[in-house]
């Protein structure tokens, strides 16, 4: 059996591990979805959530939401408006900004999906963590935090002499 190096190697491969655990929890998120006859992907469930909750959104507001790229996020809503479930039309307010919100189809999954399908991820990532040491969340929560005040580039710095 091959040494798991990442695992191995601790923090200096924590990026990997989370990157490798998001993937994992994606994948059987899709699995649960399928179960449901859901035909979007896990990854943008998250969109059409913020804009359940806040009502319609820039695609720059969303996503700061969901934290992630601009040009990500652009391509994840076309890829929802194409499907039907999210709208584009110009802000009243400002006619510069362009407002993703839900259609009747999409307003029809975030509610099937808010009976059945989340709370049905949530119970199993819920017993997934449940006897973990420390509550993850406020963990994750804490890092993600940590991160915003001071990257990684600006921690761990060696003083000249520690280099040599």
């Amino acid at each position: 059996m091959v040494e798991d190096i990442v695992k191995s190697l601790g923090f200096l491969c924590l990026g990997s591990r989370f990157r490798r655990i998001g993937e994992r929890l994606q994948a059987d998120t899709q699995r649960i979805m399928e179960e449901f006859g859901v035909p979007i992907q896990s990854a943008q469930y998250p969109f059409l959530a913020a804009i359940d909750r806040a009502g319609p959104l820039t695609t720059g507001q969303l996503a700061q939401a969901v934290g992630i790229t601009q040009p990500g996020a652009t391509r994840i809503i076309s890829q929802l408006q194409e499907l039907g479930y999210v709208d584009m039309q110009t802000s009243i307010e400002d006619q510069r900004r362009k407002l993703v919100s839900l259609t009747q189809k999409g307003r029809e999954l975030v509610d099937y999906s808010k009976r059945l399908i989340w709370p049905r991820i949530e119970r199993a990532v819920s017993e997934l963590c449940d006897d973990l040491p420390g509550p993850i969340l406020e963990q994750l929560t804490a890092i993600e935090s940590r991160l915003a005040d001071a990257p990684l580039a600006n921690r761990g710095k060696f003083d000249k002499e520690q280099k040599s």
